[in-house]
């Protein structure tokens, strides 16, 4: 049960995760934002951005997994992933940017376009319209990672941002 204030935007991130609606977070979640992702920018599945991506997915999958599923039933329920971020990762969201870490550099080397090693605030955006962001949304969460002005978005702006997003609620 989602009791705090706290509790409450956590559990509203859940959905992010969450990508078929289907009430919980499973591994098919995981494969299927990295299809979303690889489909956007139309790198095949088999290339070697596409399996770096697939087995990023598969690595954030089990380090959540691991911190959340309680049950060890291979589903991520809303209140089990509520208790794994008040309990687990409130005070530790390097944690859980170090679990994230090999997922987001693929998403990123799939997404940068040019092969300059970062990806333009519109490609993030794309990226992140690809995750089931709103558009409307993406743009400037996009825009707000660039967080040096250069029109790009790294890996070092990334990570810890999507740390912070998971595990604080601001």
């Amino acid at each position: 049960m989602v009791n705090s204030e706290y509790e409450r935007r956590i559990a509203a991130r859940f959905t992010t995760f969450d990508q078929d609606g289907n009430g919980h977070i499973d591994r098919s979640d995981f494969s299927g934002a990295a299809k979303a992702l690889l489909a956007e920018f139309g790198v095949a599945a088999r290339s070697d951005k596409g399996q770096a991506l697939y087995g990023g997915a598969e690595a954030l999958w089990q380090g959540l997994a691991g911190i959340a599923d309680r049950d060890g039933d291979q589903r991520i329920t809303r209140e089990e992933f509520v208790t794994a971020a008040v309990k687990r990762l409130r005070d530790k969201p390097d944690r859980f940017a170090e679990i994230a870490r090999p997922f987001l550099h693929a998403a990123l080397d799939v997404a940068d376009t040019d092969g300059d090693g970062a990806v333009t605030v519109a490609d993030a955006a794309r990226a992140l319209t690809a995750f089931g962001v709103p558009a409307d949304v993406a743009g400037p969460v996009a825009d707000a990672l660039d967080t040096d002005g250069d029109g790009k978005v790294g890996e070092a702006e990334v990570v810890p941002a999507f740390a912070r997003y998971f595990t604080v609620p601001e």
